[in-house]
């Protein structure tokens, strides 16, 4: 009899693992605390981003952050409050930016970037969604840094096995007409893509495990245990052979009751959908702004800045606000109303890779810590995490995604 599974988690990381364990004849439930795909699956950039390969723990952010904690608009901005809280995983972040750590995470990001794009083609086409994922790369744009910096940039892409064009400013802008022509050049990423509806894909997914017989449970995990068992906030028990936790930030919690004591902290992530066209045909990122545009089914989405404030304290509106006049600013003839402001909670760990793991117990797994990179590697975590969990042979080593990493 083919084995019964527990996915803690309805986001894409969540919704993905259940599709592949179902198509390997698992029997999958999915447990839900809100309407599946609600959270940061609903509100990211929409931008398979697999040219980010480099570890967010760059020496490059030391001399800024002073400015972090001052600046409420910043695009990287540390809650005062919240420092105290967040310290010992500004000092694991601190670790990371080591030269050997930064390379050994930069080949770990790289190993699930490289098959992203592939892995998403094969996953909507076996649901018949192939036309939420864009083909058509993305561009990272400047305005002040000098040709030979931005040539450097590119180099290091290069050294890392990304795929990259520099685009001189005649270039940039016969590409995209739209962009603002005060911009000096551009890099192409041309294996990139990007989705016009992200939730579109969470919502094919939840009809597609539907049709296949995946259940779906609405509630909340209070408590797991080794043999499998879900307590649920506010009563009721889940039982299976074996269940995985891909419950985003709210992992933490979780690992720790089986004993793993996991730095996860939480990246609030702001975005603003603007009714308007943006007259673009790929995602646009800013190198100085820190942004990134995406032309989407509903309109343009703005989308960035990352703020540590905890899971409790309210959104800031102003933080999405305040992406509009960048956008002008790149796109000066960009029309529209904006609409409501949006945050949602990235799980994020201080060497910017994912857990993908087994747990002390044979019965209990873990897929969370994607950071900004959930949508990016959601189709590629699933095909790990399915074959660990059925007991078949991983395409990747998955060492360097353990769950243990931190002890």
């Amino acid at each position: 009899m083919s084995e019964s599974i527990i996915v803690i988690g309805g986001g894409v990381i969540g919704l993905s693992l259940a599709w592949e364990l179902q198509a390997q004849g698992a029997r999958v439930t999915v447990l839900e605390r809100d309407e599946p795909g609600r959270g940061a699956s609903y509100g990211n950039a929409g931008h398979f981003a697999t040219e980010q390969v480099f570890p967010l723990a760059d020496p490059a952010l030391l001399p800024q952050i002073p400015r972090m904690l001052l600046d409420p608009l910043g695009p990287f901005r540390i809650k005062l409050k919240y420092l105290p809280r967040v310290l010992p995983w500004m000092l694991r972040f601190l670790f990371n930016m080591t030269s050997s750590r930064r390379r050994q995470n930069q080949r770990a990001l790289s190993a699930i970037n490289g098959r992203a794009i592939a892995d998403w083609r094969t996953l909507l086409a076996s649901i018949g969604a192939e036309p939420l994922l864009s083909e058509r790369g993305s561009l990272l744009v400047f305005e002040s840094t000098a040709n030979d910096e931005q040539q450097r940039m590119a180099d290091g892409f290069r050294q890392a096995g990304v795929r990259v064009e520099w685009l001189d400013a005649r270039q940039l802008h016969e590409l995209e007409p739209a962009l603002s022509p005060s911009l000096t050049g551009g890099l192409l990423f041309p294996d990139t893509g990007h989705s016009v509806d992200p939730f579109a894909i969470c919502q094919a997914l939840v009809d597609a495990l539907r049709k296949e017989g995946v259940g779906f449970v609405q509630g909340e995990a209070r408590s797991i245990d080794v043999t499998g068992s879900v307590t649920l906030k506010g009563g009721g028990q889940l039982q299976a052979d074996k269940l995985v936790v891909c419950a985003g930030a709210w992992s933490r919690p979780l690992a720790a009751q089986l004993g793993h004591r996991v730095p996860l902290d939480t990246e609030r992530g702001y975005h603003l959908m603007i009714r308007g066209e943006s007259g673009l045909s790929r995602p646009v990122s800013s190198a100085e702004r820190k942004f990134i545009v995406t032309p989407m089914a509903g309109g343009t989405r703005l989308a960035g800045t990352v703020e540590f404030a905890g899971l409790q304290a309210p959104m800031n509106p102003r933080r999405a606000e305040i992406l509009l006049p960048h956008a002008k600013a790149l796109l000066p003839a960009i029309t529209g109303q904006p609409g409501e402001p949006w945050m949602g909670f990235r799980p994020s760990l201080p060497d910017s890779l994912p857990v993908l793991s087994a747990s002390s117990s044979p019965k209990v797994y873990f897929s969370f810590g994607h950071q900004h990179l959930g949508l990016t590697q959601a189709a590629t975590s699933a095909r790990l995490m399915s074959a660990l969990m059925l007991g078949r042979s991983p395409h990747v080593d998955l060492a360097p995604y353990r769950i243990d990493r931190f002890c």
